[in-house]
């Protein structure tokens, strides 16, 4: 088997790590209102780095999903969502909708901000819940009710 990935630029793994608290949807890790950064190396696949880390760090998570990609500051950030059980220890932030980054139609938005990685990746998980039956069957029912607000905009850009 060859090598998960075969890029020249470094592999970064973006991890939004959240848990619902209610009707709420709090952000939380170790660094707590902001994504985690993990470097990967070109011998393990990223989803399993990321899987092991948010294990060791906040036991074993419900969904692990990647949800986008993008090049920045000379690497390759793959962003995941890690839906968890609890916050442990760890400070949370509820999270707030944000307006998407726009790109154009054949080039990427010149500045994205994290906030707008993770609204976009929830509305991914919101249209998996609906479209994924591993997705919508993981994620119970009050997860679902939070992901009915967030709908998906496909090629919105192109309007």
């Amino acid at each position: 088997m060859g090598l998960p990935l075969d890029v020249d630029a470094p592999v970064t793994a973006e991890v939004f790590t959240l848990v619902r608290d209610g009707a709420r949807i709090l952000l939380t890790g170790p660094c707590g209102a902001d994504s985690w950064l993990i470097e990967t190396d070109r011998s393990a696949h990223p989803l399993d780095v990321v899987r092991r880390i948010v294990t060791d760090v906040l036991g074993a998570p419900v969904l692990v999903h990647s949800t986008s990609w993008r090049f920045e500051r000379q690497s390759v950030y793959l962003t995941f969502v890690v839906v968890v059980a609890t916050t442990g220890t760890m400070d949370f932030v509820q999270v707030e909708r944000v307006e998407l980054a726009r790109s154009a139609a054949t080039a990427a938005p010149s500045v994205v901000a994290g906030g707008q990685v993770l609204e976009h990746g929830i509305r991914h998980l919101a249209w998996l819940a609906l479209e994924d039956a591993v997705v919508r069957d993981t994620l119970d029912a009050g997860w679902h009710a939070i992901l009915n607000v967030y709908v998906p905009e496909p090629f919105r850009q192109l309007e």
